[in-house]
């Protein structure tokens, strides 16, 4: 029995109000981690967490297979915290396939959390295994782990609604199935161009229509006037009659839907047309305008709004991520020029380079996202040359033995610097900076390493660094003319160059000779 005192004290008193204020049963939040640390730290972060008045009850396991055990009897939690690293390296990814494939529980929103990133990449988890969020246990702050908690019930929440509705249950369940289809896709979407078509694929997919569609974007700063212009709406994609529309004006009537859905701050639903509302947390807001629509019924409305809370989710990750990749590649640029003005190179050396370099890997059959990694990795190829004095660097005639031994150091003090960096960016680079002197043959420096033993990254970073110190002016030499350049490129085929990708390169110079003079110092 509580003594007097007990009754009497504040925190008595308020867990007292707080069980009376409830308007339902707690939210049921499943923490599978082998620290008992972790249990504790989170539900102290959570512990006055509410959402609809309902608080929070928690389900300790501490290991996956008790979490199998859990969620054997337990029906009715919400969302589980899942370590990836417990009884082995990934219990945590094997159970969070278990919960998706043999339970079959589409419901339950996991977000997966790791103190150790490296043991499960997330862009290889975010692809491969069905979670909602994934989190760094570093960068998991009391802040950002109530957030991620309010996101996931509120997904919960809606879903279990749909399900509850008895009338429509089984087209309620293939409507999920479709919400779960065309969110993932968007997930390994990674540039804007790609979301955009992605999402209208995605949402004709969802609705089962074959309607015209234009997607656009706006900061939401600008959403706080109604001076909203159409310069102000950012055209993304379209099809059919706005296919193009990137290069139009937003027509009136469409523009004044498009105000009315960012105003009202909610989709838009009208006999003949539908307008999608997906706000991201970054302050920029997607918008999709479908005419054409007979009927959009309560369903598609709830199936739309699951689908918004994702498609903000997966816009706001893309965007971050281009942030990031856009600091990366902004720093390498700034690192590249600092080498190329130290050398007294021609201007924009490495931003040619870096545009040669993407061309060619994309006619050579690579994939769009190692076209990508190569185009932000290749101005580093002689970031090494930062350790080389000027007197070699800057010598304008022949350098003697002593000298030239001197400057073939410049790739493995390259490779140096970079090596030990984890990120994929500064790890292409690191292998082109060792590499992009090897010659086909073999003969070349500093390991003499030939044929495709040399990184394909190098290979081509060989013949676009070969072309544009032929065809611009350094300080030993004048530019060549077009003609002279690709007769020394061709001799070099087989010796000094990859003769597959030199032919790739020449039967399209069309290409890249617009290139360097749309890149010309």
């Amino acid at each position: 029995m509580l003594s007097n005192i007990a009754k009497k004290s504040p925190l008595f008193s308020g867990k007292k109000k707080v069980v009376e204020e409830n308007f339902g049963p707690a939210w049921k939040i499943l923490i599978v981690d082998d620290e008992p640390d972790v249990h504790t730290v989170t539900k102290l972060a959570l512990s006055r967490f509410k959402l609809d008045n309902r608080t929070l009850e928690f389900v300790n396991a501490y290991s996956g297979e008790e979490a199998r055990q859990v969620l054997l009897k337990e029906n009715d939690i919400a969302m589980a915290f899942v370590d990836v690293v417990m009884e082995s390296d990934h219990a945590g990814l094997e159970l969070v396939r278990w919960i998706r494939e043999d339970h079959k529980n589409s419901a339950i929103r996991l977000i997966l959390r790791t103190g150790q990133p490296g043991q499960a990449p997330e862009e290889d988890v975010i692809v491969n295994y069905d979670i909602n969020d994934y989190k760094a246990k570093a960068e998991l702050d009391s802040r950002k782990l109530v957030t991620s908690v309010y996101s996931a019930l509120r997904s919960y929440r809606d879903i279990i609604q749909i399900e509850e509705a008895k009338e429509t249950q089984i087209r309620h369940r293939k409507g999920l199935e479709r919400v779960v289809k065309a969110t993932s896709g968007l997930f390994e979407l990674r540039t804007l161009h790609h979301f955009a078509d992605g999402l209208l694929t995605q949402v004709a997919t969802l609705l089962n229509f074959d309607s015209e569609t234009l997607l656009l974007s706006c900061n939401s700063i600008d959403t706080m006037s109604d001076q909203v212009n159409a310069n102000e709406l950012h055209v993304l994609a379209g099809t059919g009659q706005y296919a193009d529309y990137h290069n139009k004006t937003v027509p009136d009537n469409i523009k004044q839907k498009l105000l009315q859905a960012l105003a009202e701050k909610n989709c838009l639903y009208e006999k003949d047309c539908f307008v999608g509302y997906f706000p991201a947390k970054t302050g920029w807001i997607n918008l999709m305008y479908m005419d054409g629509i007979n009927h959009i019924d309560d369903l598609d409305k709830q199936l739309i709004d699951i689908f918004a809370v994702n498609v903000g989710v997966a816009f706001e990750n893309l965007l971050l991520n281009k942030e990031v990749e856009d600091t990366q590649s902004e720093l390498i640029l700034r690192l590249g020029d600092v080498v190329e003005s130290r050398s007294k190179e021609a201007a924009n050396h490495v931003k040619r380079m870096s545009a040669y370099c993407y061309e060619l890997a994309l006619i050579a059959g690579m994939d769009l996202q190692d076209a990508q990694l190569i185009k932000h990795a290749s101005p580093m190829h002689d970031i090494g040359k930062i350790a080389t004095p000027d007197a070699v660097l800057l010598k304008a005639g022949k350098l003697d033995a002593a000298e030239w031994s001197i400057m073939r150091q410049h790739p493995q003090v390259g490779h140096q610097i970079l090596a030990k960096s984890e990120r994929p960016i500064l790890k292409a680079a690191s292998i082109i900076a060792l590499q992009h002197h090897e010659k086909y043959d073999g003969s070349g420096y500093p390991s003499g390493i030939k044929g495709e033993d040399i990184h394909i990254f190098a290979r081509i970073v060989a013949i676009a660094d070969v072309f544009d110190a032929l065809s611009h002016a350094r300080c030993y030499k004048p530019a060549w003319p077009l003609d002279e350049v690709l007769k020394v490129m061709e001799e070099g085929s087989g010796t000094h160059f990859d003769p597959r990708l030199l032919k790739l390169f020449i039967e399209n110079i069309e290409v890249f000779n617009t290139l360097k003079e749309e890149l010309h110092d």
